[in-house]
């Protein structure tokens, strides 16, 4: 019977759901008939794959061809559907044996020609086949990806003739090389240290509580103050990621067309967008949904520069991701959810002129510049610190005293190891019943938070916002127990609310 199937993978967001190209020759006028909604991209494939098959030297049947890509529910877009597609009209036509398909799986673009070009986004394709522990075939130019899975049943075809006989049994196809070995992570990247920052204790402080308990810091101050110098410094402070954190990242990655190089595998990401991105291109979206750059900066760190110029709207929608760690996308061709639990970094001036201390602008023009945080969006960060001024003297002053980055992430690996053997979670993650139960607060310590709380008009978010960073400084000095000190320290990194609070009065 003249009918072929050949399984391949769509792009489903970070997920490749299954897909059977059903290939049916029938007598009738020669026809090329593609359905089970195919985007204009995957319709193109009629005469990418006529001519790459004509010019690798294979007939191509002048008969009524039926291509139907099953589930017919499910949108399929992209070249990756070129390559079973041809390898289903050979095999219907008796041009390669039936029986060879089985337990395979094909994805790649062809060329005119008849070679086999790179796909974008075939990450996820490697781990839903590693999981079925199918052959897959993959276009050479692929390596790199399948080399970070590490699947051994991958198969590399660069001309459809070498397939051809490789479906043949007559020939082998490469594979990855099983001796491969791991790179270390690149230390010739350029991640400079924190011991090059010139005065600012508090903020190097509230930095280093921000990596140990995965806390979201807003920095205040003015221009030139260091508050962008001290945010670049922030992943050196940051444990790398393990080997499934880094595959979910390379997923997210690989949807959005931009490869990880083996190098950069377990290094966290940090994102940093400019303050004229739309919405779109901050949560993710558009006709065919992408990964936005909160999901870009999953398992890493998201800095916004400037935050205030941000559109008001815009940073609204960071508010739901932030509190669930996913973002999901409703589109009419497909509802997709990524991931997104990254940790925001945000720094801004304290008035539109730059500076709240003899500042040009009045206490109504400074207000109004603030309000463009919404009072939610101000929530959900944890620390608020203020990026002063060095004082006279201090730039041409010796740094001895400064301490290195590395020697700031050794305190903020412990740190980090014994609140995932305590609560299995960092302290960011903590819910108030783990709050509760493991952070071991002192009653009467908790009675005094409660009416700083009331006193600086906080909202109950806040309350136990201040809880978890309290928790963290208590781990990173290596206490059992929060103590009264502890709090009062979470209190101070309060600098916002002591701002409005400071010019309501006036």
């Amino acid at each position: 019977m003249p009918i072929a199937c050949v399984a391949t993978r769509a792009s489903h967001g970070v997920q490749a759901p299954a897909v059977q190209v059903e290939v049916h020759l029938s007598n009738g006028l020669p026809a090329f008939n593609l359905v089970g909604l195919p985007e204009a991209s995957v319709k193109e494939a009629k005469e990418r794959v006529r001519s790459a098959l004509i010019n690798a030297g294979f007939e191509f049947p002048m008969q009524r061809i039926t291509v139907n890509l099953a589930p017919a529910d499910l949108p399929k877009q992209g070249g990756r559907y070129d390559l079973p597609i041809a390898i289903g009209i050979l095999a219907a036509s008796k041009q390669i044996p039936l029986e060879s398909l089985a337990q395979h799986e094909f994805v790649g673009e062809l060329a005119l020609s008849g070679h086999v070009r790179y796909c974008q986004g075939l990450l996820p394709v490697i781990v839903d086949a590693s999981k079925q522990n199918s052959t897959l075939v993959l276009p050479i130019d692929n390596r790199e990806d399948a080399e970070l899975v590490g699947f051994e049943k991958v198969r590399f075809a660069t001309h459809l003739q070498s397939l051809a006989a490789y479906l043949h049994g007559q020939s082998q196809l490469p594979s990855i090389d099983l001796n491969l070995e791991w790179l270390t992570l690149d230390k010739t990247l350029p991640l400079s240290c924190m011991s090059e920052v010139v005065g600012q204790h508090q903020a190097k402080q509230a930095l280093e509580i921000a990596a140990a308990g995965n806390h979201n810091l807003l920095m205040l101050g003015p221009p030139g103050t260091g508050k962008t110098m001290l945010a670049s410094r922030m992943m050196k402070l940051l444990p790398q990621l393990d080997y499934h954190e880094a595959l979910e990242v390379a997923a997210i990655h690989s949807v959005a067309g931009q490869s990880i190089k083996p190098a950069s595998f377990y290094r966290r990401p940090f994102r940093s967008p400019h303050h004229t991105c739309s919405a779109i291109s901050l949560v993710g979206g558009g006709a065919q949904p992408k990964p936005g750059e909160i999901s870009l900066a999953h398992r890493g760190v998201l800095f916004l520069d400037e935050v205030a110029e941000f559109p008001r709207k815009v940073l609204d929608c960071l508010r739901e991701p932030m509190e669930t760690g996913e973002v999901s996308i409703s589109r009419a061709a497909a509802k997709l959810t990524f991931a997104s639990r990254f940790q925001l970094i945000a720094a801004m001036n304290p008035s539109p002129c730059g500076d709240a201390d003899n500042a040009r602008a009045s206490n109504e023009q400074i207000l109004r510049y603030l309000a463009k945080l919404s009072g939610p969006f101000l929530d959900r960060f944890d620390l608020t610190i203020d990026v002063p001024k060095l004082p006279l003297g201090a730039l041409n002053s010796e740094n001895t005293q400064a301490e290195t980055s590395e020697k700031i992430a050794e305190r903020v690996l412990r740190s980090r190891e014994t609140q995932l053997a305590r609560s299995g979670v960092l302290n960011s993650q903590l819910s108030g019943k783990q709050l509760k139960q493991d952070a071991l607060f002192n009653d009467k310590d908790l009675l005094f938070l409660e009416q700083s709380v009331n006193q600086l008009g906080l909202s109950v978010r806040s309350y136990h916002r201040i809880q978890r960073v309290a928790r963290t400084i208590a781990d990173l000095q290596q206490a059992r127990g929060v103590e009264r000190s502890h709090i009062a320290q979470a209190l101070g990194y309060r600098a916002m609310d002591r701002l409005l609070a400071s010019l309501a009065r006036q």
